[in-house]
Formats: C-alpha cells, structure tokens, sequence
C-alpha cells in the first residue's frame, strides 16, 4: 500500500445495523494493528429508510461488548460516494445489486469509480456470499453476524495492508 490513505465504505440496507458495525470494527482494527492513520471508513445505506438515525441498539450493545463504540448516523449512499471511495464493500447480493445500478448511472463520461466487493468475500471459509442481516431476529443473530463481520475485517485489513488491491 502506498503512504496515501485508503478509504472504505461499508454498506448494507438501512446502515443501522451490518454497515456501522463493519465500519466499528474495520477501525478497532486497522488501530490494534497500529494502521488507523492509513484508512478512512464510513457507512452507508442502499435505502433512506433510517438516515439520521444512531445505529440499532443492538448493533451498538454488541460492539460495546467488545470495546468499539459506533458512531455517527445512517444515511443512504449517493452516486457521489462511488467517486471518493477506494472500495465500497456490500454486506449481501441485494446491496451489490443496487450499488452496480448506481455505478453504472456514473460510468458515462467520469472519472475514477471505487470498486464494489462482498464483504464476505473477504472471510476465511465462507460459504454463503450474504451478511445476514440480523434486523427482525433477536440479541444472537446481532452477536452472530459481529463475528462474521470481524473475521472478514481481518482479511479485508489483510489483503489492503498487504498491497495485495490492484
């Protein structure tokens, strides 16, 4: 990786529950690992459902148990996030689907556009390409979907501090 900062976006639905616990967990360990000053992460969501909201209080209960706080607020992501960006990482198929339409509205006549990849792509293992989206469950699936999300943080960090991106 190059001395310039690599920025990140996570993005699920409504950005109160997978996103923001990504973005938690990305910058509790880009810093463990002594890399915070070399990535910016935010969140996002493929929807407008919850802009303005803090994120779910489950998501919240969760990464304070391990010693990450959340902040910030939902918000959808706009054609102008795709152009700031490095890498923009959607937590399932669907959001994937939403973010290719929206690159694909920018693709006429612009410049750099960040790259979208699966969040899961990234964790040792997976079998199914989907962040489940632990919304409608209950305390488990939001402790179930924080390992997920840690474990695929530590390889994303992984492959962007190794230089392994093209």
């Amino acid at each position: 990786m190059s001395g310039t900062s690599v920025s990140v976006l996570f993005v699920c639905l409504g950005n109160i529950c997978r996103s923001p616990l990504a973005e938690g967990i990305f910058a509790a360990l880009a810093r463990e690992r002594g890399l915070d000053g070399q990535f910016h992460a935010d969140s996002a969501g493929t929807a407008g459902y919850h802009s303005g909201e803090p994120p779910d209080s489950r998501s919240t209960a969760v990464a304070a148990a391990q010693g990450i706080r959340l902040t910030g607020f939902a918000r959808q992501v706009t054609p102008r996030d795709l152009e700031r960006f490095d890498i923009v990482v959607a937590m399932d198929r669907s959001n994937r689907r939403s973010l290719e339409r929206l690159r694909r509205r920018l693709r006429s006549g612009r410049g750099t556009v960040a790259d979208i990849v699966m969040m899961r792509d990234y964790e040792p293992g997976a079998r199914d390409p989907d962040v489940p989206d632990p919304y409608y469950g209950g305390p488990g699936g939001f402790e179930r979907v924080y390992r997920i999300l840690e474990r695929a943080c530590n390889g994303l960090l992984d492959e962007l501090a190794g230089g392994d991106r093209d």
